[in-house]
């Protein structure tokens, strides 16, 4: 029941169809009698900077959840990033501080990787491919370089995404090897669609699935359907994947502690959840 004192965290991105966070949180706030919301909002990229301005001088607003289209942008919106979403080069979560100051950080990529290794893929010196170098992709990226990979590949249809990727990533990982500009999936142990391809069931893939092997880790972070067209074509082949909806699960627990919400596990979440797909 929202009441004069719920709290509000918006949930921030375009379109909102395929949102599914708030059929995780709050459920959860309702089992565990936590007066807060998360309620959808739809902000296109044009309107987000003056939106996100406007949303924080309502005095019941306690953070934000940022996803799609906006991640990259929020970095230049807040007060002080944590060295997570600096080395990332996007934000996915807003606190508001009693001063009013804006902290920023970025859990994507923790999330991603935990539910990679919970699903036991070894990391360390692996090689991993990662499409798609914006928000998402980089926080993903930076975490699987936390993780010991070995060699990262980077592939943007905007070019300069992954040489700045690549830039970030070189200066605080000087041993990892990373290239910029390949697609080629062959001989990787690991990839990651961070694209918004398999958001319709007649986007192509979003690489040659004859190029992979049965042991290559298919990951993808599309949570519109459980099962995008990738991942039915990986698990075909044989692979072990992970859908995207996994990701979010798992970088949950780690809002909470953000939001001073206490924490939950994966388990717990998927108890609660209200998850449905369209």
């Amino acid at each position: 029941m929202i009441s004069g004192m719920t709290r509000l965290i918006p949930l921030l991105g375009y379109p909102t169809e395929s949102f599914k966070a708030p059929m995780i949180y709050n459920p959860w706030f309702e089992k565990n009698g936590i007066d807060s919301v998360v309620v959808p909002m739809g902000v296109k990229a044009e309107d987000y900077p003056s939106t996100l301005a406007s949303l924080f001088r309502l005095s019941n607003i306690h953070g934000a959840l940022v996803t799609m289209p906006h991640k990259v942008t929020t970095i230049g919106l807040v007060d002080v990033l944590t060295p997570t979403a600096q080395i990332a080069g996007a934000c996915n979560a807003i606190l508001r501080h009693p001063d009013g100051t804006l902290l920023g950080d970025q859990f994507d990529g923790a999330g991603f990787v935990r539910g990679v290794e919970r699903k036991g893929c070894r990391l360390k010196d692996a090689r991993a491919l990662v499409l798609g170098n914006g928000g998402v992709g980089s926080a993903i990226a930076a975490s699987l370089a936390s993780a010991g990979v070995a060699e990262l590949a980077l592939f943007d249809t905007h070019e300069a995404a992954s040489l700045a990727l690549r830039e970030r990533l070189q200066n605080h990982y000087p041993a990892l090897i990373v290239k910029a500009g390949l697609k080629d999936p062959q001989g990787f142990d690991l990839i990651v669609n961070a694209t918004p391809i398999g958001m319709n069931d007649d986007d192509p893939l979003p690489f040659d699935i004859e190029r992979i092997l049965p042991t290559t880790f298919v990951g993808e972070v599309v949570m519109k359907a459980e099962y995008t067209p990738l991942l039915r074509a990986a698990k075909n082949k044989g692979c072990v994947v992970q859908v995207g909806t996994d990701m979010l699960f798992e970088m949950i627990p780690a809002y909470l502690e953000f939001f001073g919400y206490g924490t939950a596990t994966p388990d717990e979440l998927r108890a609660v959840s209200t998850i449905r797909y369209f």
